[in-house]
């Protein structure tokens, strides 16, 4: 049975997000809303997924990210067969340079 993440209660929190306007403002929210490790979890999937776009081995990627094989292959898995976010997020990044 898979559950959707299509929800009323996600999408009340992805408003609540799009509400914040500024960095400090996502430190505020995030910190009350996650747990120290789920939000260092979430920044070093970011992290990964960046550094497999840049073509980084699972080596190097876990060497300076102390992300595990699985949480790399997790990722990679999204950036070849996901929903293309992160790309839309690295895009929008490099647009705003």
């Amino acid at each position: 049975m898979s559950k959707s993440v299509h929800t009323e209660a996600v999408d009340q929190l992805f408003e609540a997000i799009l509400s914040l306007q500024s960095q400090e403002e996502c430190y505020t929210f995030f910190e009350d809303v996650c747990t120290i490790n789920e939000l260092l979890s979430l920044s070093q999937r970011f992290e990964v997924a960046k550094m497999l776009r840049d073509k980084k081995t699972y080596l190097e990627i876990s060497d300076k990210t102390g992300a595990s094989t699985a949480t790399i292959s997790r990722v990679n898995r999204s950036l070849t067969y996901g929903n293309d976010g992160y790309e839309m997020v690295f895009r929008r990044l490099k647009e705003k340079k």
